[in-house]
């Protein structure tokens, strides 16, 4: 009680602890409701090319308009601009509708229309491609003369899907991301407030007074210092229930009391790692940056973004040494499942090891070290300097602080390297194949089995159970054992035979989107290759009894091309907009962090500094852009189809202004580790914000405008459009403008900030 109650007292004075454990959780909070207040994505941006301008065209894009998923932006004269307008954001898809449409279609010669969409952005392309073939095919059904029967072929029935979503049916995003970033964003922060708690003994504060009041016993001290924080994190974690459940209506389906012990476990672990990265250190900016290294990347190894089944062996082991990982398959088998609590003992068993491992491991350093009660050396970045004058002096003595600390060093020169090989590794497989399934054969016939053998035969899907009952095929998919649940009801030959359509019933469960996305398409198209067969009835497929079959079924042929990223490479997707953020967040740390060393340091203007500062954080991050946007996209396989010289146009206004907006921050803060907690516990929200990974279709534009205050905005979409989607200078106006206004702008910033902590240090 005694080291709890100086700890207490410690945290309701010290500034940064306050700001750190109550003000960035409820900021990060803030961020990520605004950003999903709108949790179900619509009006995405489409052009139409009508060269037909027909009433039949005009009804195809009435069609579209109506779709609740897109919005027919505008018209383009010819596929050029259509395709500029991709390339440079203004849509999401294009249309082609071409000449003679509806002179073809009432002649019953399936015309084609063609709908490119931008699968680089792989979050908003699924519904885009959903709502564009569904649009079309029923504005060409409505639109075709009374079919006739095929000649003289016999008649046949087919087989049509009916799916049934048994977790989230209403494919919420706020239920599948918005549960696992706030957990996400607290372990960041929980680590980090543990680490500043136990690292401020080396400096600021007396490890020697610490021990003492635990009266030498390294248990008592290490657990009275994390009571306080277990208790506010508590709090934070009902606060998480609260928005999910409360304000988006989520509902809870659960073992409650599993999951508050599981949420119990979850904030112990990240104390106790937090605590041990600091007592490994003995200094509180490396022990800082140790810990943003293992805990920032976190999310990609937890199984949420991508799932764990689709990583390699490498990333699989790695996210099992995470307590998140394991913490987020309880939640998402209880809270979203609501599976029995026994399937979830395995991850259970595993997150209490694991905080118990952490926690061992922390006593046991705590244990070593209590002997040497004397303080650690001042941080490395406070170390006296020679003056310096003018602007080469300056880029000079900045490159040195670079090199000469270690923690600025980890930032600056591995942060970039480690991540680039380290963050990409649970995404390395793209796309998902032989994601298990069920199948329930009430047939069991030789339809059926074909049925079977075209599902096990898709690349994306595996059979991994065959049963006859929907019971045990449904205690398998709760498991975690399969992702859908294809059922043959009895009958289905028999009445495809007669003529009849049957539909096969398909349960999908639709907590994880990415694997409802793949499994689902899998299924249909598996499905559609059966139909095809039933539909040619014994004829050649190119023979004309086949053609006028599928033109009765299908008046028109809508043809979906995906382009940019066209095999749907989450990879491919998620990483080059990640390496963007990386080098803004490792930049914006190391460059706050030495912005008071720096200001002390020189005699010359601020302004002159400001500059000189700027400048050389720039060629110091050359090599880190070169290895993001040449290097390390080819040696994954990525789309590279920038010019290095636009690469560098856009690059060069974002390194600046990056770095004038960490000197703005860092100028204000006594301490200069201060900046580093903010945007460490920022990073997740960042990436949200900015209006990548979630479409900006479905952002309120007050957040899209809070986002561009950040580089990061404007660069991500600039530099992936023009690396991985080919498009020019010219087409990004918005992005590269934006980005010399905030150069501009944190200039005037940053020269501000660095004069006023001048005035103030001569006082």
């Amino acid at each position: 009680m005694l080291v709890a109650a100086r700890e207490w007292r410690w945290l309701m004075r010290d500034r940064l602890a306050r700001l750190l454990v109550f003000g960035v959780p409820l900021l990060a909070f803030a961020i990520l409701v605004s950003v999903f207040s709108h949790p179900v994505i619509r009006g995405l941006r489409t052009v139409v090319v009508d060269d037909d301008r027909s009433q039949s065209s005009r009804n195809a894009i009435e069609a579209l308009a109506a779709s609740p998923y897109l919005n027919v932006a505008r018209r383009a004269e010819d596929l050029l601009s259509a395709s500029r307008a991709v390339r440079s954001g203004d849509a999401i898809a294009a249309v082609y509708i071409p000449a003679n449409f509806e002179r073809d279609l009432k002649a019953q010669r399936r015309p084609q229309v063609v709908a490119f969409y931008n699968q680089q952005e792989l979050t908003a392309a699924g519904l885009a491609a959903q709502g564009l073939q569904d649009a079309l095919l029923a504005a060409t059904r409505a639109a075709a003369p009374a079919a006739s029967a095929p000649p003289s072929a016999p008649r046949i029935g087919t087989l049509s899907v009916q799916n049934v979503v048994l977790v989230n049916p209403e494919r919420n995003y706020a239920q599948f991301l918005l549960r696992s970033l706030l957990p996400m964003v607290l372990h960041v922060v929980i680590a980090i407030a543990a680490g500043y708690a136990v690292g401020s003994e080396f400096g600021r504060r007396s490890f020697r007074a610490w021990m003492a009041c635990a009266g030498g016993n390294p248990i008592i001290a290490l657990a009275g210092k994390l009571a306080p924080l277990f208790a506010v994190f508590t709090v934070m974690m009902l606060l998480v229930a609260v928005i999910i459940e409360g304000l988006f209506g989520i509902a809870f389906r659960g073992d409650v009391a599993m999951t508050v012990a599981a949420a119990a476990l979850f904030i112990t672990g990240y104390l106790a790692l937090g605590a041990l990265l600091q007592l490994l250190a003995r200094n509180l900016q490396t022990g800082l940056s140790a810990t943003a290294l293992i805990v920032s990347p976190a999310f990609g190894f937890a199984g949420v973004g991508f799932p764990v089944l689709g990583m390699n062996l490498f990333s699989q082991m790695y996210g099992a040494v995470l307590p998140l990982r394991w913490y987020e398959a309880i939640l998402f088998g209880q809270a979203a499942r609501g599976i029995p609590a026994h399937d979830s003992a395995g991850a259970f068993a595993a997150l209490a090891l694991l905080a118990l491992l952490y926690l061992g491991l922390a006593l046991y350093r705590l244990n070593a070290i209590r002997g040497n009660t004397h303080r650690a050396k001042a941080a490395e970045a406070a170390e006296a300097h020679p003056l310096v004058h003018g602007i080469g002096e300056n880029m000079v003595a900045e490159w040195r602080r670079v090199l000469g600390n270690r923690a600025a060093f980890g930032l600056f020169i591995l942060a970039p390297l480690i991540y680039g090989l380290f963050y990409p590794q649970p995404y390395r497989t793209e796309i998902l194949r032989d994601v298990p399934i069920a199948v329930v054969d009430n047939d069991l016939n030789s339809l059926s089995r074909e049925i079977i053998d075209a599902l096990d035969a898709s690349g994306s899907l595996k059979v991994a159970l065959r049963t006859n009952t929907l019971a045990e095929a449904r205690r398998f998919l709760d498991r975690g054992q399969a992702f859908a649940i294809v059922g043959i009801p009895p009958d289905t030959q028999r009445d495809v035979l007669k003529g009849n359509t049957v539909a096969l019933p398909v349960y999908v469960d639709a907590t994880y989107l990415f694997l409802y996305k793949a499994t689902a398409s899998g299924i249909a198209a598996a499905i559609g290759s059966v139909v095809s067969d039933l539909s040619a009835g014994g004829a050649r497929r190119d023979g004309s009894l086949a053609r006028a079959a599928l033109a009765s079924a299908s008046p028109a042929e809508v043809l979906l091309q995906p382009i940019f990223n066209p095999v749907g490479g989450y990879a491919s997707y998620v990483v080059p907009a990640a390496f963007v953020l990386i080098l803004q967040q490792t930049l914006l740390m190391g460059a706050a962090m030495l912005t008071r060393p720096a200001l002390e340091a020189s005699r010359a203007p601020a302004l002159a500094t400001v500059i000189a500062r700027a400048f050389a954080h720039l060629t110091l991050y050359v090599p880190a852009l070169a290895l993001y946007l040449v290097v390390l996209p080819r040696v994954y396989g990525f789309p590279v189809l920038g010019r290095p010289g636009e690469l560098f146009a856009l690059a060069a206004p974002f390194i600046l202004a990056t770095s004038l907006l960490a000197q703005a921050v860092g100028a204000r803060f006594r301490y200069s580790e201060t900046p580093v907690i903010l945007f460490i516990g920022l990073s997740i929200p960042l990436f949200f914000l900015v209006g990548f990974a979630w479409p900006r279709e479905a952002m309120p534009d007050a957040v899209l405008n809070a986002g561009s205050i950040f580089p990061s905005a404007f660069a991500i979409d600039g530099l992936v459009r023009v690396n991985q989607m080919g498009a020019q200078l010219r087409d990004l106006g918005r992005d590269w403008g934006g980005l010399w206004c905030l150069v501009g702008g944190y200039l005037i910033l940053a020269w501000w900030s660095a004069r006023s902590a001048r005035t103030k240090a001569h006082a």
